[in-house]
């Protein structure tokens, strides 16, 4: 990408973009034990149903069903329906074609994950001192407005941010172009003037950098970037960016 890489410690930049789930909130840390909860469930409603056979036929299904970019975008919009859709191919690839099961796992998951959501450790602090230390905050993140002004209200983040982007208001999302550059019109501000910050290394790094836009990601995980893929700075969390 040819990207400038950006030092620990460096000056922070006039405006932060923010992405919101995996970078300000923990929204799928659960996955995998809100999966599995409501596949021991239904194993109890269908004993020819193994629970780890259906877990496992959860994971195979989910991990094809968000691959897909279209179906993504499609799916993140109504993700009650998307988590049913998953939980019923995920039936049916153990022979049971059981459409009210499904939509009690789909939407009993969904349950289970909207419960779990949190802020992630230090994040809301954060905020207030990138605040403090005079960075405008904007905030893009992709879904359904009513989804995601819930979790916005919940936690009381609207303050924090001068613009306040969701796919499902704006009408697009990442990566596309125009999430950006609206964030960049709103706010009145340069691309070269600008970081965007978050979880998703095509969504919240390469995308942004395409526009002259800074990519921070966040990588909990310290796995390695794709090929040629090259963030101009890597941190853990939010806070690293104050440090």
């Amino acid at each position: 990408m040819g990207a400038r890489p950006t030092p620990p410690g460096a000056a922070l930049p006039p405006v932060l973009l923010l992405d919101l789930d995996d970078t300000i909130l923990d929204d799928s840390g659960g996955t995998v034990e809100c999966w599995l909860t409501v596949c021991t469930q239904a194993a109890r409603e269908r004993p020819e149903v193994d629970a780890g056979g259906l877990h496992a036929a959860i994971e195979t299904t989910r991990q094809w069903y968000w691959s897909d970019a279209e179906r993504h975008r499609v799916g993140r919009h109504d993700l009650r329906a998307a988590s049913t859709r998953i939980a019923t191919l995920a039936l049916r690839r153990l022979g049971v074609d059981d459409p009210a099961l499904a939509q009690r796992m789909g939407h009993g998951y969904r349950d289970l994950r909207d419960a779990r959501v949190r802020p992630l450790p230090g994040a809301i602090g954060a905020l207030g001192r990138l605040r403090a230390a005079g960075v405008t905050l904007g905030l893009i993140t992709n879904g359904a407005a009513a989804s995601q002004r819930v979790k916005i209200e919940q936690f009381g983040l609207a303050a924090s941010f001068s613009y306040i982007g969701i796919e499902g208001e704006v009408g697009v999302g990442k990566p596309f172009p125009e999430a950006y550059l609206a964030a960049l019109q709103a706010l009145g501000c340069a691309a070269g003037d600008t970081w965007m910050v978050g979880d998703n290394l095509e969504w919240d790094v390469l995308a942004p950098q395409r526009l002259g836009i800074r990519g921070v990601w966040v990588n909990p995980a310290g796995v390695a970037p794709s090929d040629g893929a090259r963030p101009d700075r890597t941190i853990a969390a939010l806070t690293e960016l104050l440090s």
